[in-house]
């Protein structure tokens, strides 16, 4: 089976096609905060010698430099909100062929560009169905939201299920036997039941970069596709009612006030969690290629 990379990373899945501009995603850098140390000094005073009616001893002073407050670390995009702080992150986990700020070194031969891209029908509705799961379970967790905060990402305008449902229905009606989901699809789907109970930053992590990462590489994957097998008929699954960066930007705003709850502690989890994001996400987009 040919190799493939998260949905993130997909500037290199086409050969001489590159993303001019990657939307607000994310990426990590070193800690800025900088360390003040008291400083102590030591300073004698002599009188001279030969000069009368002083003593002649000598007086030691020990002058203290106020000990200065340590300054609050900032982290990359802080100051703009949560959301930067995620984009920096996944901006990282890119290679410097998919991203001038990438850090990640390309290890694993499913990381490598495709030399040629040659999707199927049939990997491609492995990929919508699979995909479908996902957007599914997203959005029953969200409309449940047995955890408050994540009623915040009802009705955004991002949601996927109802389009995807569409465009499968479509299939069938061009004659295509439309699959059961399968394992990527399932294991990613019961990773987010699970994370949603027990662990609500690293679900909020998976809710943020499956959609967002939609509207960038999520996109181009899906215009080389219907150029590739559908003669250009643009999907469901690609469109969205509105204009589509104001709904991006409502969506940054809604999780920059849920965080604003969180403790520092609680938002470096959820940056930590990208990696597992992405892996999730590429074993999903790889069977577009089985």
């Amino acid at each position: 089976m040919a190799s493939f990379i998260p949905i993130s990373q997909s500037q290199t899945l086409f050969n001489n096609t590159r993303l001019r501009k990657l939307p607000p995603l994310f990426l990590p850098s070193p800690n800025l905060g900088s360390d003040f140390l008291a400083k102590s000094g030591f300073v004698r005073f002599q009188n001279p010698r030969g000069i009368t009616g002083l003593p002649m001893k000598t007086a030691n002073v020990v002058v203290s430099a106020t000990t200065a407050e340590k300054p609050k670390k900032r982290y990359p995009g802080e100051a703009k909100g949560f959301v930067e702080e995620m984009r920096f992150v996944a901006m990282k986990l890119h290679t410097k062929d998919q991203a001038k700020e990438g850090e990640k070194e390309v290890k694993e031969p499913q990381e490598r560009p495709v030399a040629k891209w040659e999707p199927t029908i049939e990997g491609y509705l492995k990929f919508l169905v699979d995909s479908k799961l996902v957007y599914d379970t997203l959005e029953e967790i969200i409309e449940k939201a047995s955890v408050p905060s994540y009623a915040e990402f009802r009705n955004t305008g991002l949601e996927r299920s109802e389009s995807l449902a569409k465009d499968l229905e479509w299939f069938k009606e061009q004659g295509y036997t439309i699959p059961e989901p399968s394992g990527p699809g399932i294991a990613y789907s019961e990773y987010l039941k699970e994370l949603s109970e027990t662990d609500p930053q690293a679900f909020v992590c998976h809710f943020y970069n499956t959609y967002f990462a939609h509207t960038a590489g999520g996109r181009m994957i899906g215009r080389k596709v219907a150029e590739k097998l559908l003669n250009n008929k643009e999907l469901e699954f690609y469109k969205w009612d509105g204009d589509l960066s104001q709904l991006l930007q409502n969506v940054r705003e809604k999780l920059n006030k849920v965080a604003e709850s969180w403790t520092r502690e609680e938002k470096n989890h959820c940056l930590e969690e990208t990696e597992k994001s992405f892996k999730h996400s590429g074993d999903i987009l790889r069977l577009i290629l089985s």
